[in-house]
């Protein structure tokens, strides 16, 4: 398998996770989204969406995260990322697309690119538009995991699909100086998930493309 990802894409963050926890070797192939290598035409003849990630493997190339974890789960059920009940099943999801769709899509590079330029937007009002984003979607997900009074991780005693796309759109929130004080279940479960090697080897720090690996 080959991951094509860039360090501190979180889509490919959560590749990363999820072949993690499955047990599954991978090689780990930078792609640079700020010089925009992912347009590159070599890529993009493979990845029509010219999208991070995109996972090589069984002689195919697949792009789209939440549909790559989805088959990752199906295609290498040992460590599922998905509980076997079906209630437990929907919660997950719920939460996880919560994230996935509701944030990532509105936050993502491209959108940030383009408040910049062209509409000309500010950093200060870019950060902001990207704050207000996250409260819209992480205040609810914090109450509903209050309801279903969770504990280190959503279902069980170990993370799955939610963890997996939550713990890199935390990492994201912390670089935009997002507020957590009032988030106690999202920051609990976050470092339950830090704390374990899956998460701390696909920590975007420890990629073999970012600076703090490589500093200039």
């Amino acid at each position: 398998m080959k991951l094509y990802g860039y360090f501190r894409s979180s889509t490919s963050y959560r590749l990363r996770i999820a072949l993690n926890l499955k047990g599954l070797a991978f090689e780990n192939v930078p792609v640079n989204l700020v010089t925009a290598e992912n347009k590159d035409t070599a890529f993009t003849q493979r990845n029509p969406f010219g999208s991070l990630p995109m996972l090589e493997a069984d002689g195919r190339d697949r792009a789209q995260s939440m549909a790559l974890l989805e088959w990752l789960d199906e295609a290498y059920p040992d460590a599922p990322l998905l509980p076997g009940d079906i209630e437990a099943r929907y919660t997950v999801r719920e939460l996880a697309y919560a994230v996935a769709t509701e944030i990532h899509a509105v936050n993502n590079l491209p959108v940030l690119k383009y408040l910049k330029d062209p509409l000309g937007h500010s950093q200060d009002e870019i950060n902001t538009w990207y704050r207000h984003w996250l409260a819209r979607t992480l205040v609810p997900v914090e109450a509903r995991l209050s309801q279903l009074e969770t504990g280190d991780f959503v279902h069980g005693d170990a993370p799955g699909l939610f963890e997996v796309v939550l713990i890199p759109q935390l990492y994201n929130a912390r670089r935009f100086d997002y507020d957590l004080s009032a988030s106690p279940h999202l920051t609990r479960i976050e470092a339950a998930c830090l704390a374990l090697p899956a998460f701390a080897d696909a920590h975007p720090d420890n990629q073999q493309d970012s600076p703090e690996r490589n500093p200039q």
